[in-house]
């Protein structure tokens, strides 16, 4: 037979090789960190569904975000975890409230190393756990929502957050937040929708780390996992009401929703990996079932190839640590 003269081979023959025709390279600053800050505790404790993952004090906050500008990672998202939660979720309007104390520690700390994020929802700060209000029924109330979220806002904006992000799925949530933004002066601070965020089972360990009280489920407000347009469709209509970025969440299982979302958005695509996304890959690394930096690095490298400009990850300072070392090629 004679020698086939396509031989793609040739392009994986050495690791420069590889190096250097690689379609989908990873970067410390398309990284972005997640943070949990707990309110009324000295130092971070462990979270232990989350190996490697702690809810920080205010004092071990800083420690945290400065390890992870070193790194060169893009930006922090914080969740605060309030000792007090009640039905209306006040928390997440106090001015001394842990997250928006928490912003104001971190933005000292960042000292424009990163872009320090605001978790925008009452999930956290509710008793009964789910992101909004309730009404007599006992349903989620998306327009009496929306209030809250104007409130909230302005409070985080006030603190220094740079971006809020926006991911209780209320209809219409963008652009409340957006007019009350502009109207209070505060047309500099940025928001990302988390347009496409699906009820997914690999929310659990996130759960563990904000303690939530949540009975039942939030199918009447996050998406139904069998619906691929739908996410689209919710990712365009956060553009049309101000969204500067949207988000796709969870990643590793809506990679084909954040395909679609990338290849139609004019305004920049984010993605979640999850904590059960995280769970998993640290489960299985523990019991020497997988090679845990590659499988880190295949993970998010897989959810950059599917168009996501910046991930969300819990691995950001680690991972950015071994790009910097050029170990994750």
């Amino acid at each position: 037979m004679p020698a086939p003269r396509v031989r793609p081979r040739r392009l994986r023959e050495t690791a420069a090789m590889r190096r250097l025709v690689s379609e989908t390279r990873l970067h410390a600053a398309d990284l972005v960190l997640p943070l949990f800050v707990r309110e009324g505790v000295s130092a971070p404790l462990p979270i232990s569904s989350m190996p490697g993952v702690v809810q920080h004090s205010l004092e071990s906050l800083p420690d945290a975000i400065a390890e992870a500008a070193a790194a060169g990672v893009g930006g922090v998202m914080l969740f605060g975890v309030p000792e007090m939660r009640d039905a209306r979720g006040s928390g997440a309007t106090d001015p001394d409230g842990i997250l928006n104390v928490a912003t104001r520690v971190a933005r000292e700390a960042a000292a424009g190393a990163l872009v320090v994020q605001t978790d925008l929802c009452l999930d956290e700060f509710t008793d009964h756990g789910h992101c909004g209000v309730l009404d007599d029924e006992g349903r989620v109330d998306n327009d009496a929502t929306l209030e809250r979220y104007v409130a909230m806002a302005l409070e985080q904006a006030r603190a220094g957050s740079e971006l809020l992000g926006l991911s209780g799925m209320m209809d219409g949530q963008v652009a409340a937040v957006r007019d009350a933004l502009d109207r209070d002066g505060f047309s500099g601070t940025a928001i990302l929708a988390y347009s496409a965020k699906y009820a997914s089972a690999f929310y659990g360990p996130f759960r563990d780390a904000v303690e939530s009280t949540l009975e039942g489920d939030r199918r009447t407000y996050q998406l139904d996992p069998g619906n691929r347009r739908e996410g689209l469709r919710e990712a365009m209509l956060d553009i049309e009401e101000g969204a500067d970025i949207v988000m796709v969440k969870p990643a590793g299982s809506y990679l084909d929703v954040l395909a679609d979302v990338a290849a139609a958005s004019e305004v920049p695509v984010w993605a979640y990996q999850v904590s059960g996304e995280y769970a998993m890959i640290e489960a299985a690394a523990a019991h020497g079932w997988i090679d845990r930096k590659r499988a880190v690095i295949e993970s998010v490298r897989g959810i950059r190839r599917a168009g996501a400009d910046a991930v969300l990850t819990y691995w950001a300072t680690e991972l950015a640590g071994w790009i910097r070392e050029g170990e994750a090629e």
